[in-house]
C-alpha cells in the first residue's frame, strides 16, 4: 500500500498488528460485497458484533472493556475501514466517536457502567443526534428542547442526517434546557424504544449509500434524570465530540484516497492500449505522481495531528484543517482515479465512483468544506467571519 515517505515504519508493533487485523477484515469480509450494499443501499449489520469483537469501537478509550491503544492505532484503524467504504468508517466513528466518547468523558459512574462495554462489544448501537433540519452548519440555534418535570425531563424536537439512528438502540441528544435561565445545551441518553420517539430511514441517497441514516423525532419523549449527561453543559459537549470524530475522518480520508490510488495504479499498468500498458503514457504517470503526492502530504498532516493529541496539544483548528484538506485531497483524486479507469470506472467493479460519491457526503458532514475553512480564517484573524 502505499506509504512513499515511509511513516508506517516508525510505528509500533501493536499499532502494526491493528492496520493489518482491520486491512484483513475489510479484505475477507467486507470488500467483495461492498459494491453490492453500496448499489441496494445497505449496511452489513451482521458484522457489527464481529466489529465489537475486534475492537473497532472507540479502542483509544480506557477502561470499561475499550483497549486504550495508542491514537496512531486508532488512526490507522479508520484509516483501513475507509479504505473499503466511508459507510463502514462512518458507523465505527459515530459508535466510538460521538456515542462512547460523550458517555466516557462526561458521563456518570452508571451510564458509563452500563453503556459502554455493551457499545465497544457491539451488541448495542448508539447515534448522535445533532443536526436539525433547519440547523445544520449552525448548531447554536437548535430548537429540540428539555423541559424538567416530576422526575426528569420531557424532549421535543427533531434531528435529522443521523447516522445509525433506524439500528441505534440509544441516541445521545443534544437539546436546550428550558428549565435553566439560560437554557444551556445539555446531552441526553435517549434509548429508541422509549414512548414517542421515531426513527425513520432516510433513503434514495446519492452518496454514502453503505451507511444507513435516519432522523430521531422526539414527541414529549419522557427521560429520568438519570439519563443526563451530568459532566457537561453547553456547546463544548457536542462539539468536543465533532472534534474526535473529525480526527477520525482526517485518518480515513487518506485510506479512501489510497484505495483509488491503488485500484488506478494496478489498471494502469494491466490495462493495454495501443501495444502496451497505458502506464507507459506520461499522462497517466502524471496522475499517478501527482495523486501520490497529494497522499503523502495527507499522511504527514494526520500523523502531525496524531503527535499532538498525543500530547494533549491538539486544538479544533488543527482538525479542522486535516479534515477539510485531507477530504478535500480525497474527493479530487477519487475524481482522478475514476478518469484513469475509463468507462470500467463507473461500475461497482471498481471503488473509485463509490469513493467519490461518499466523498461528496464526507466533504458536507460534521462541518462542511466552508465551514472548516472559516473557523481557519477566524483563528487566523481573531475576526469570525460567520457572524
Amino acid at each position: 500500500m502505499l506509504d512513499y515517505l515511509g511513516l508506517e515504519e516508525d510505528i509500533t508493533d501493536e499499532e502494526r498488528l491493528i492496520r493489518d487485523t482491520a486491512r484483513e477484515f475489510v479484505d475477507e469480509q467486507v470488500r467483495p460485497d461492498i459494491g453490492e450494499h453500496f448499489e441496494n443501499g445497505t449496511f452489513p449489520k451482521e458484522l457489527i458484533p464481529e466489529m465489537g469483537e475486534m475492537g473497532f469501537y472507540a479502542p483509544n478509550l480506557e477502561g470499561y472493556g475499550s483497549p486504550n491503544v495508542s491514537e496512531t492505532a486508532y488512526g490507522l484503524l479508520m484509516q483501513e475501514l475507509e479504505a473499503c467504504d466511508s459507510g463502514l468508517r462512518s458507523m465505527a466513528s459515530v459508535q466510538g466517536a460521538l456515542v462512547m466518547y460523550p458517555i466516557h468523558a462526561y458521563g456518570s459512574e452508571e451510564q458509563k457502567e452500563e453503556w459502554l462495554p455493551k457499545l465497544g462489544a457491539g451488541d448495542a448501537v448508539g447515534c448522535f443526534g445533532l443536526t436539525e433540519p433547519e440547523h445544520g452548519s449552525n448548531p447554536t440555534a437548535m430548537e429540540t428542547y428539555a423541559e424538567r418535570d416530576a422526575d426528569g425531563y420531557v424532549l421535543n424536537g427533531s434531528k435529522t442526517w443521523i447516522t445509525n439512528s433506524p439500528i441505534a438502540d440509544v441516541a445521545i441528544v443534544w437539546a436546550r434546557d428550558r428549565s435553566s435561565d439560560d437554557t444551556p445545551v445539555r446531552g441526553f441518553l435517549v434509548e429508541t424504544d422509549r414512548d414517542g420517539v421515531s426513527t425513520n430511514k432516510i433513503t434514495e441517497k446519492l452518496s454514502l449509500r453503505a451507511s444507513i441514516t435516519g432522523e430521531i423525532g422526539l414527541n414529549d419523549v419522557h427521560v429520568p434524570e438519570e439519563n443526563v449527561l451530568p459532566g457537561v453543559s453547553g456547546m463544548k459537549g457536542p462539539l468536543s465530540c465533532l472534534t474526535q470524530a473529525r480526527f477520525g475522518i482526517a485518518w480515513g480520508a487518506v485510506g479512501a484516497a489510497r484505495d483509488c490510488f491503488e485500484t488506478a495504479r494496478q489498471y494502469a499498468t494491466d490495462r493495454e492500449q495501443f501495444g502496451g500498458p497505458i502506464g507507459r503514457f506520461q499522462l497517466q504517470q502524471e496522475k499517478l505522481a501527482e495523486m501520490a503526492t497529494q497522499i503523502s502530504l495527507a499522511q504527514l498532516l494526520v500523523y502531525r495531528l496524531t503527535e499532538l493529541k498525543e500530547r494533549s496539544d491538539l486544538r479544533p483548528q488543527h482538525v479542522s484543517m486535516a479534515k477539510r484538506n485531507n477530504v478535500r485531497m480525497a474527493r479530487e483524486q477519487s475524481k482522478v482515479a475514476r478518469e484513469m479507469l475509463g468507462g470500467n470506472g463507473i461500475t461497482t467493479d471498481y471503488s473509485p465512483m463509490r469513493h467519490l460519491s461518499n466523498m461528496e457526503t464526507v466533504y458536507t458532514y460534521e462541518g462542511t468544506h466552508d465551514i472548516h475553512t472559516l473557523i481557519l480564517g477566524e483563528d487566523l484573524t481573531g475576526i469570525a467571519a460567520y457572524e
